[in-house]
C-alpha cells in the first residue's frame, strides 16, 4: 500500500512539474509576442476581425500597383532614353573640368532614367573605364541626386484637391496607357513608337500609384499606423535605417520615395518620420553603387565612396536639424505631412546638400582616398593598367546610349592609335628612322587586341533597348573598326617594307623618296579627317576625305607609271622597285579604309 501511494505522489508531482513547465511556456509566449496581439487588436473594426481575405486582396493590390509603378517607370526612362539619345550623347562630351555642367548632366540623366543609383552605377563604370576621372564624377554625382527629385514631383501631382481632379495624373492615366498602346500597335513611324513607349511607361506610373493607395486607404484608421510612424517620428536612427532598409531592397529611391508619398496622401504619416526615412532613403541608394564597384578599380570604389559620403553628410545635417525643430516644436514635428511637402523636402534637401558641398569637391576625392587607400599592389595594378588597353565597362550597359556613346569614342580611340602607328611607319619607312620598327609591331597587336574586344562589346551593346538610328550607328561601328584594323595592317606592311630594306641593303632613289613622301601625307591626312569625323560628325572633314582619297588615288597612278618607266631604263633597282609598287599600293587601300569610315559617318547625318 506504502509503494502504491509512493508511486501515486511521484506521478502526481511529475503532472505539477508539467503543468507549470506548460503555464511558464505560455507565459513567455505571451510576453515574447505582445507586437502580433497588438496587431491584431489594431486589426479589428467594430468587433469585426478584418485579417481575412479582403486584408489579403489588398496586400496583393498594393505589390501589384508597386509592380506597375516600377515597370512603368522602368519603360518611360527607355522610351526617353531612345528618343534623347544623340543629346545625351552631346552632354556627356561636355564633361570635361566644367564641374556645373556635370552637375547638369547627372540631373538630366536621372531625370530620363528615374533612378539615381542607376545613374551612379554609370559613374562608376565611366571611372572605372577612365572616361571620367573623380573630381568630375563629383559633380555628376550631385546632379543625379537632383534629378531624381523629378519623380517626386510626378507623383506629389496626385494630391491635388477634388476641385482639380480633371488635372491629377491618377485622373487620365488610362487614357495614357490607350493613347501609348494605340501609337504602338498601329503606328509605322518609329518617333511615335517612342512616344506610346513613353505613353504607356507614364500611364503605368499612376495607374500603379492609384493601385498602392486605394489598397492602403481602408486601413489608414488603423491604430498600428499611428503607433509605428509615432516611433519611428521619435527615433531618427529608427526612421534613417527604415528609409535606407527599404531603398536598399528595391534598388531604388525614386520607388521608395513613391511609397512614402502614397502613404503620406492617405494622412498617417507624421512630418519627422516623413524626413528621416527620406534621409535614409538617400542613404540607401548608395547600396547600388556600391556593389557595382566590386572588383572594380581603386578609383571606381573611391566613387561609390564619394557618393556615400555625400548623401550621408546631408542626411546627419538634416536629421540633426530636425531632431532640435521636433524637440523645439513638437506640433510641427508630429503632424502630418502631404505628397507635395515630401517633394518639397526633397527638393530642399538634395538642392542644399549639393550647394553646401560643391566648393569641396577635391576635399571629397580627398577623403575618399582616405577611406580607400593606395597600396603597393594597387600601384603595381595601376602602372600596368596604363599600358594596358581602356576597360570596356560593361556597368555602362545601365543605359544603352551611354554605352554606345562609349563604344564611339573607343573607335575613335583605335582610329587614333592606327593613325599615329601609319605616322610611325612612314617615319620609319621615308626618313630611315628604324628605331621605331619594333614599337610599330607592338601598337599593330595592341590594334588587334582592341579590335576583339571593341568586337565582343558592340555586340552586346546591339543586344541593347536602341532604336533604329543606333541600331544603324553601331552596325557602322562594326564596318568601322575592321577598316580601322586594316590601316593598321597596311601600316605594319609600311614597317616590314622597311625592315626588308635595311636587311637587304636597298635604297630608293631621291625623287622616290619624295613621291613616298607625297603620297603618303595625302594618306595619313585621309584617315586624320576621317577619325576626327567618326569623333565629331563634322561634314566638311568628310569632304576632305573624299579630296584626299581621289588625291591619293591621281599620285598612285602617277607613281606607278613614272616608276615603271624609271625601271625600264634601269634608272633604278629592279628588288627595291618592286617595294616601291607594293608601298603605293598599301598607301593606295589606306585611303580606301579612310573613305570607308567617313561614309559610314555620312549615312548617320
Amino acid at each position: 500500500m506504502m509503494e502504491h501511494e509512493g508511486k501515486f505522489c511521484r506521478i502526481g508531482s511529475k503532472l505539477m512539474e508539467h503543468r507549470e513547465k506548460i503555464r511558464r511556456k505560455k507565459s513567455k509566449t505571451a510576453a515574447f509576442c505582445p507586437l502580433l496581439a497588438k496587431l491584431r487588436a489594431a486589426t479589428k473594426e467594430n468587433g469585426e476581425d478584418i485579417m481575412n481575405i479582403g486584408y489579403l486582396e489588398s496586400i496583393f493590390s498594393f505589390l501589384g500597383g508597386l509592380g506597375m509603378f516600377l515597370y512603368g517607370m522602368s519603360i518611360m526612362g527607355d522610351g526617353m532614353q531612345k528618343s534623347a539619345g544623340s543629346k545625351l550623347n552631346k552632354f556627356l562630351r561636355m564633361v570635361t573640368d566644367n564641374r556645373l555642367l556635370a552637375v547638369g548632366l547627372g540631373a538630366l540623366i536621372t531625370a530620363i532614367l528615374h533612378s539615381s543609383g542607376a545613374t551612379t552605377v554609370m559613374v562608376v563604370g565611366f571611372v572605372n573605364a577612365g572616361i571620367l576621372n573623380l573630381t568630375q564624377a563629383v559633380g555628376v554625382i550631385m546632379g543625379a541626386n537632383i534629378g531624381t527629385t523629378i519623380t517626386a514631383w510626378m507623383v506629389s501631382l496626385n494630391s491635388l484637391g477634388d476641385a482639380m481632379k480633371v488635372l491629377q495624373p491618377s485622373f487620365f492615366a488610362p487614357l495614357v496607357v490607350a493613347i501609348g498602346s494605340f501609337c504602338l500597335m498601329f503606328s509605322k513611324k518609329k518617333k511615335e513608337s517612342l512616344v506610346g513607349e513613353v505613353c504607356i511607361g507614364v500611364g503605368l506610373l499612376f495607374v500603379g500609384l492609384t493601385f498602392m493607395s486605394s489598397s492602403v486607404a481602408p486601413y489608414t484608421d488603423a491604430p498600428i499606423f499611428a503607433k509605428a510612424f509615432a516611433v519611428l517620428g521619435r527615433n531618427p536612427i529608427l526612421g534613417i535605417m527604415v528609409g535606407a532598409l527599404v531603398t536598399a531592397i528595391i534598388q531604388s529611391s525614386t520607388a521608395s520615395v513613391g511609397i512614402l508619398q502614397t502613404l503620406a496622401a492617405s494622412g498617417v504619416v507624421t512630418t519627422n518620420a516623413a524626413i528621416y526615412i527620406t534621409l535614409g532613403q538617400n542613404i540607401g541608394s548608395c547600396l547600388t553603387a556600391i556593389l557595382s564597384s566590386a572588383g572594380a578599380s581603386r578609383n571606381a570604389k573611391r566613387a561609390s565612396v564619394i557618393h556615400l559620403t555625400f548623401n550621408s553628410f546631408g542626411a546627419i545635417v538634416f536629421g540633426i536639424g530636425m531632431y532640435v525643430i521636433s524637440m523645439m516644436r513638437p506640433d510641427i514635428a508630429q503632424g502630418s505631412i502631404n505628397a507635395l511637402q515630401i517633394s518639397i523636402f526633397h527638393t530642399f534637401f538634395n538642392l542644399t546638400n549639393t550647394l553646401l558641398l560643391f566648393p569641396f569637391a577635391k576635399q571629397l576625392v580627398a577623403f575618399s582616398g582616405l577611406i580607400v587607400r593606395e597600396t603597393e599592389e594597387d600601384e603595381k595594378k595601376e602602372e600596368k593598367k596604363e599600358d594596358e588597353l581602356p576597360v570596356l565597362d560593361e556597368r555602362i550597359f545601365k543605359s544603352p546610349t551611354f554605352a554606345l556613346e562609349v563604344g564611339v569614342m573607343e573607335v575613335v580611340h583605335m582610329g587614333k592609335m592606327a593613325l599615329a602607328n601609319l605616322k610611325l611607319a612612314t617615319s620609319v619607312l621615308v626618313e630611315g628612322k628604324y628605331e621605331h620598327l619594333d614599337e610599330v609591331f607592338k601598337n599593330e597587336t595592341e590594334i588587334d587586341i582592341l579590335n576583339k574586344k571593341l568586337t565582343e562589346y558592340l555586340i552586346k551593346v546591339n543586344n541593347l533597348s536602341l532604336n533604329e538610328k543606333q541600331k544603324v550607328q553601331v552596325s557602322n561601328l562594326f564596318y568601322s573598326i575592321s577598316d580601322l584594323e586594316r590601316v593598321g595592317d597596311h601600316a605594319e606592311n609600311l614597317a616590314e617594307a622597311a625592315q626588308y630594306l635595311k636587311e637587304h641593303q636597298l635604297a630608293f632613289s631621291e625623287t622616290g623618296i619624295e613621291d613616298l613622301k607625297e603620297i603618303s601625307v595625302a594618306a595619313i591626312g585621309a584617315v586624320d579627317h576621317a577619325v576626327a569625323a567618326r569623333n565629331d560628325g563634322n561634314m566638311e572633314d568628310i569632304r576632305q576625305v573624299s579630296k584626299l582619297e581621289d588625291r591619293v588615288d591621281t599620285l598612285e597612278e602617277e607613281m606607278r607609271d613614272k616608276h615603271i618607266e624609271r625601271l625600264s631604263k634601269n634608272e633604278c633597282n629592279p628588288s627595291a622597285g618592286v617595294v616601291f609598287l607594293d608601298i603605293l599600293s598599301n598607301l593606295e587601300r589606306i585611303s580606301d579604309h579612310a573613305y570607308n569610315v567617313a561614309g559610314y559617318v555620312k549615312d548617320e547625318l
